[in-house]
């Protein structure tokens, strides 16, 4: 019985792909030599789930361009880039040439709206693709099934992919109705030769100015999405304090929590960095050309410098919010490390003490803070006896109360959060990068109008 009983055990896979979060149960299973296995058809249900999402995202992602695995689609990918992002744009701007077409079409307004979308849709398609070709979609959004989190977590990813893609469809169907909408107007107004010639101007611009933006905003919320994901784990975090009491298992789940943000931000670094240089340049572009600008800018003439910069603004506005969201939720678990510190002290008594051989039996005490008095009627003189706690007990208390001292302040020298080169993305670094923005503006305004 013990040879199949270490044999069974040998079978079983191993501890480091199980996840830490779920140690009580482990705890109780291996106190009871008899483990809980769960269910195989809800598991197996949930992970069929996770896997449909993930190739639903893939094709989505495939579809754009971003997949570039091989060398055949690396070439069709940035192919198709060149030819519907930046050169049909460029014919079409030099070919739909008119009589009066410069009070409706400004060419130097359309020609830098060009390059800016083409730019900002040029460093998404290189970054997120040189992720996905390194990583593939599971370890790119750290759902990977060896990862031992998927049959917790299934349902929570689902529901965050699922929000990811209607948030990009929110986010881009006002977007293509206000592009539309100045297209038409404008095409009214213009006097091409044949109708046909102003359908197709019309048409090939939407195509190329939905290309090439569906891109920009599918490389933010796919950063936005891999961000909402940690949350998730986060969260769990938080609540394992309330149900765990092992120092230990905190300390190294937090390690790969800060490990996984630490790869996040090494893999969107340069993305993070290039996309806000580019949306800035293209910004003040912007600035700049409508302010020297003699003439009258309106909806019909200027209207795609708010399409495009609010495609831009939204773009890093989500960008800015996950990686804040994220690092402000990293920051708060040393505050409740700190609470639950205190409350695991202020809770203790010597009751508990002398009943508990272990640290998680003394921080589960909810008892008063009183010492332990027995009233002794056999003996003669009817004395109080107070039980004081042995140097063993007392010993056991301190290295209880270092060991929580040491995680809380383990976690106040190592918030984590998302970080650009050693830059944590917090309010702290949103604030100096509004303040730039603003002097930046300033200065602009300053050579121009004034």
């Amino acid at each position: 019985m013990g040879d199949s009983q270490v044999q069974t055990d040998a079978e079983q896979p191993p501890p480091a792909q199980i996840p830490l979060l779920s140690s009580n149960h482990q705890n109780d299973s291996a106190q009871n030599q008899q483990p809980r296995r769960l269910p195989p058809q809800p598991e197996i249900r949930t992970s069929n789930d996770l896997d449909v999402s993930l190739e639903k995202l893939e094709t989505f992602l495939s579809f754009l361009g971003f997949n570039q695995s091989s060398l055949l689609s690396f070439s069709l990918s940035w192919a198709a880039f060149l030819v519907i992002g930046v050169l049909l744009p460029v014919l079409v701007l030099e070919l739909s040439k008119c009589d009066g077409c410069e009070t409706y079409q400004i060419k130097d307004f359309e020609m830098d709206i060009v390059a800016s979308q083409a730019c900002l849709a040029a460093v998404s398609l290189f970054c997120v693709s040189f992720n996905l070709r390194k990583y593939g979609i599971r370890r790119f959004l750290f759902v990977d099934r060896y990862g031992g989190h998927v049959a917790r977590f299934t349902n929570l990813y689902v529901k965050q992919i699922s929000d990811s893609i209607r948030l990009l469809i929110w986010w881009s169907l006002p977007c293509f109705i206000l592009k539309t909408a100045r297209e038409i107007i404008r095409s009214l107004y213009v006097q091409r030769d044949s109708w046909w010639i102003s359908v197709a101007i019309l048409v090939a611009l939407i195509l190329s100015w939905t290309y090439v933006s569906t891109i920009s905003l599918s490389a933010s919320i796919l950063f936005h999405l891999v961000c909402n994901l940690q949350v998730i784990h986060f969260d769990d975090y938080a609540k394992l304090l309330e149900r765990e009491t092992d120092v230990l298992l905190f300390i190294e789940e937090h390690i790969r929590l800060r490990h996984h943000l630490s790869k996040i931000s090494h893999r969107f670094r340069i993305f993070l960095l290039l996309q806000f240089l580019v949306v800035t340049v293209s910004q003040f572009m912007t600035l700049f050309q409508t302010t020297v600008y003699s003439g009258m800018v309106n909806f019909i003439n200027g209207g795609d410098f708010a399409v495009s910069s609010i495609v831009q603004v939204v773009g890093i506005i989500l960008c800015l919010h996950a990686a804040t969201k994220i690092s402000h939720r990293a920051q708060g678990i040393a505050s409740l490390a700190s609470r639950w510190h205190a409350l695991a002290t202020c809770t203790s008594s010597d009751a508990s003490l002398r009943g508990s051989n272990s640290v998680g039996n003394m921080e589960g005490s909810n008892q008063s803070n009183s010492l332990h008095v027995t009233y002794s009627e056999s003996d003669l003189e009817s004395v109080d006896y107070v039980a004081m706690p042995t140097t063993t007990q007392l010993a056991s208390y301190m290295s209880s109360y270092h060991r929580r001292q040491a995680f809380v302040m383990y976690l106040q020298s190592n918030p984590g959060g998302i970080t650009i080169f050693g830059w944590t993305v917090d309010r702290g670094l949103i604030n100096t990068i509004f303040f730039i923005e603003l002097s930046l503006v300033t200065f602009v305004l300053g050579k121009t109008v004034v």
